[in-house]
């Protein structure tokens, strides 16, 4: 387990955390810092495509995530090809975030860079300061390291058990537990 709140980092929602916004999600933290944290929800797919928020044509199949409940009208992305997109910012272990939105829709139109090499988010998750570690302080979150490979390879209906998965111990354990335990 990871013990301190850092970018680059996976904050996993506890079991049983009753905010509808957050429940069973995984948040990749892109900053972090005294004046709050920023990240966006990467296993909450939504039902709309890139294609259907652009006014352009562009390649339709590339799904959107909902990053968070802030400013869901604000289109961001995640990537790990920064040799295709200029002017990105690396968060940590080959995750980059933003760059060059032009060359990225060139690039997935021209079929060079492919969808499992980026993902687009509408909104994003806010913490003003002090927020997240509070929460943190509460038990909300629970840390783990992130890199590319898991993130881009991992199918996103399993991202938040196969995370705690990977972690091992405890967190194995955890990955099994049902949403509501009333109902066994």
């Amino acid at each position: 387990m990871k013990e301190n709140i850092s970018k680059g980092t996976f904050l996993i929602a506890e079991p049983f955390l009753n905010d509808p916004n957050f429940e069973r999600s995984v948040i990749f933290l892109c900053e972090h810092s005294e004046a709050g944290s920023l990240g966006f929800v990467v296993n909450y797919e939504t039902n709309l495509f890139l294609g259907d928020v652009l006014n352009e044509n562009i390649y339709e199949d590339i799904p959107l995530f909902l990053g968070g409940p802030v400013e869901k009208n604000t289109l961001h992305f995640l990537h790990r090809r920064p040799d295709l997109i200029s002017e990105s910012v690396e968060i940590g272990n080959g995750i980059y975030w933003g760059g060059n939105f032009e060359q990225a829709k060139q690039e997935l139109n021209s079929f060079t860079l492919k969808p499992e090499d980026i993902r687009f988010f509408v909104g994003y998750s806010g913490w003003s300061a002090g927020q997240l570690a509070e929460e943190m302080n509460q038990k909300t979150w629970i840390l783990a390291d992130a890199d590319a490979s898991f993130f881009f390879s991992t199918p996103v209906k399993e991202f938040w058990r196969e995370v705690l998965k990977r972690m091992g111990g405890e967190y194995r354990s955890i990955a099994h537990y049902p949403i509501d335990p009333s109902l066994n």
